[in-house]
């Protein structure tokens, strides 16, 4: 596989500095990322860079995933506003292990020559003194140059300015660059777009110091067809820790994709080769309502991230919510488990000690919780059909429930309609 290739095909090259193909047409060659330790967890945002070490990996070279244990302690200005808050020691660290076991979930750390490998800035960093920095690396670069820069200019320009901390980010980034060519042999550091400035800082830092030679490839930044960004929700940021987004919330994600940004996506986030992609897409426009593309990205990538047991839940889940799947599944889960199935449905808590004595629907429905505003209008929708408890549909607004009617001792799962959910919790 020739990487540039792959990645041109799959829209997915930005920039490219001169004589970056020929390098790696060489032979194996050694390349780079950096993550940024603002959080315990990646998210889906992460998921481009991860993927091209992938490739870069499965092109026959070896990808080095750095975690900027060091720079996570200055703060990247490029694609920022203003100046964010800096994090503690002991929640950067916090954030690298997390970080570091989600990485090791993707590239291949043992097959011979390109082995993947991980290494954390601050190794090189910690004993680095202000004087020796500001002698070995900033004599290098000049302010001229620095402030060339599109992440440099733009908050110069703006009322909340740059802190000197900020300034000297592309500093510490590039001296990174610097770092791996000379230890680890690094001759090309890859990354987004917003990133072409402080790496190219690196290439040149190469050059001045050292006389050596490195190269330089981006991709675009992803957006949504709509031009909203890419890996946000209502909820915030889609995490590729599962405690944080749940299998199924993650499947749902790119189930939802538009078929604009699912035909993109598929290109992006799979490893599908352009036969594959040519055949669903060709399937999906034959038959939109059937989703296939979006089937086929949810599935692929929710496997490769969560593993082929998650990816069966939240299929189950898809299936239990959406479609015809039986309370046998919900049976199957743990208390842990149902609440995530559930997870965004309105949930209702009600004493046990209270439901034991028993509760007839339209109490429950209206009393007890706000599935309906009255207990006129539960009965109303009863008489109708309309309300089902448990998958089976409410034959008589005298109904009374008990504690045998529990799933797992625990819940009740009432729908309203077809597809509005609710969960009645007891504790």
């Amino acid at each position: 596989m020739n990487f540039v290739e792959e990645l041109r095909w799959r829209g997915l090259l930005h920039d490219i500095m001169p004589g970056t193909e020929e390098e790696l047409a060489k032979g194996m060659a050694a390349g780079y990322i950096g993550f940024d330790p603002t959080a315990d967890s990646l998210h889906v945002g992460s998921l481009l860079q991860i993927f091209t070490l992938m490739r870069f990996q499965k092109a026959g070279h070896k990808p080095f995933a750095l975690v900027g244990g060091a720079t996570g302690m200055v703060g990247d200005p490029s694609g920022k506003s203003q100046e964010r808050n800096l994090l503690s020691e002991d929640i950067l660290n916090y954030n690298l292990e997390g970080i570091q076991a989600q990485l090791e979930r993707f590239l291949d750390f043992d097959c011979g020559a390109n082995s993947a490998e991980i290494v954390n800035n601050y190794d090189w960093f910690k004993s680095f003194t202000f004087l020796d920095f500001i002698r070995d690396v900033g004599k290098h670069i000049t302010v001229n140059y620095m402030m060339a820069k599109d992440s440099v200019k733009k908050r110069l320009e703006s009322e909340v300015g740059m802190s000197f901390t900020e300034f000297s980010y592309q500093l510490v980034q590039g001296y990174d660059f610097y770092y791996l060519w000379k230890h680890k042999k690094c001759v090309l550091q890859m990354g987004g777009s917003d990133q072409w400035g402080n790496i190219v800082t690196g290439t040149e830092f190469i050059r001045r110091k050292d006389g050596g030679q490195a190269f330089a490839l981006t991709s675009p930044l992803i957006k949504k067809s709509d031009g909203t960004k890419f890996g946000k929700t209502e909820g915030g940021n889609v995490w590729l820790d599962a405690k944080k987004t749940s299998p199924y919330q993650f499947y749902q994600f790119w189930l939802n994709a538009s078929d604009d940004d699912a035909a993109n996506y598929i290109k992006i986030f799979t490893f599908f080769g352009e036969q594959e992609i040519r055949i669903l897409i060709n399937k999906h426009s034959e038959a939109p309502h059937q989703r296939a593309l979006q089937k086929a990205l949810a599935a692929d990538i929710t496997e490769r991230v969560h593993g082929e047991e998650a990816l069966e839940t939240a299929l189950k889940t898809t299936d239990f919510l959406f479609g015809n799947g039986s309370l046998d599944f919900l049976k199957s889960l743990d208390d842990k488990s149902v609440l995530a199935v559930f997870e965004g449905i309105p949930q209702f808590n009600i004493s046990k000690a209270e439901f034991e004595v028993g509760y007839d629907v339209l109490t429950l429905m209206a009393d007890k919780t706000s599935i309906f505003p009255s207990k006129g209008e539960a009965k109303k929708m009863i008489v109708g059909g309309g309300v089902s408890v448990n998958r089976e549909k409410i034959q008589s607004p005298e109904k009374v429930f008990e504690v045998s009617d529990l799933i797992n001792d625990k819940f009740l799962v009432a729908q309203k309609g077809k597809k509005n959910y609710f969960l009645v919790v007891l504790g």
